[in-house]
């Protein structure tokens, strides 16, 4: 004989339903109001994290290194970049400079990254809000030629804003180079040649390469730390030509800029 339920107990089997009780419904509705029911947020630690990764975004932009540049160059060209980020104000300062890269040289680059956070009262769903913060940190970058940029976090200095670095100019081909050279060219003679285009070509930084091949006379120009190559032929007809090339050859631990390009061009190492 089946015994009757007692008052007050569930028939087993049966589980409760929480989530429509009147106390369940008063907090989901609570949370909606006030922007969802997370922590809020601390404006400095915030700061911080903004500053490491502006920190790692700076390390991706300066990336591999295949030029020649003193270290005050690249921290003028790369490194001075003020950008905001949302309601975050992050600022590149470079605090000092040295070296550069060129061969076993390294260029050394201490940045220093100051982030303001406004704060942000919330109010939407799932925004709980922030605190105001502001963070510095200051971080170290090694530059070698041919290598990976690395960086590494240093204590930040106790002094201001020096001065900002300059981006003096590197020596370059010259702008009117090509027509130096024809005019050069056609003037020239196979015993004249060498010392007829390095008249036409006082800059010290400016190679010049020249000889004769089968009746014709050939003339280089480069600017080798920059891989500025410049190539005319003044055939045995007297037509001024600019032979192509592959640029590959112009890498460092290739031929280079020579006459060679045109006399006894390369070939690929297959």
């Amino acid at each position: 004989m089946a015994h009757p339920q007692r008052l007050g107990r569930r028939p087993s089997g049966t589980r409760r339903r929480l989530g429509s009780t009147p106390l369940v419904c008063a907090v989901l509705a609570l949370c909606l109001v006030s922007a969802g029911c997370g922590e809020y947020g601390d404006g400095t630690s915030m700061a911080r994290d903004h500053a490491a990764a502006e920190a790692k975004r700076l390390n991706e932009e300066l990336g591999h290194r295949d030029w020649v540049r003193d270290a005050e160059y690249i921290a003028a060209t790369e490194v001075l970049d003020p950008t905001e980020d949302g309601t975050s104000k992050i600022r590149r300062e470079p605090l000092a400079w040295s070296g550069r890269t060129s061969g076993d040289e390294r260029a050394t680059i201490d940045v220093r990254f100051v982030v303001t956070v406004d704060e942000d009262v919330g109010g939407t769903l799932g925004n709980p809000g922030h605190s105001a913060g502001q963070a510095t940190r200051c971080y170290r970058y090694l530059l070698e030629l041919d290598r990976n940029t690395s960086s590494e976090e240093i204590d930040c200095p106790s002094v201001r804003m020096p001065p900002l670095p300059v981006a003096k100019p590197y020596p370059a081909m010259p702008a009117d180079a090509r027509d130096r050279l024809a005019a050069a060219l056609r003037t020239a003679t196979p015993d004249t040649l060498a010392s007829a285009v390095r008249a036409a070509f006082p800059e010290k930084h400016v190679t010049v390469d020249t000889t004769t091949h089968e009746n014709a006379l050939v003339a280089v120009l480069s600017v080798p730390p920059e891989r500025q190559c410049l190539l005319l032929v003044r055939t045995p007809g007297g037509a001024i030509e600019s032979p192509a090339y592959d640029p590959i050859w112009l890498e460092p631990g290739e031929t280079g800029c020579n006459t060679g390009l045109y006399v006894s061009p390369p070939r690929y190492r297959g």
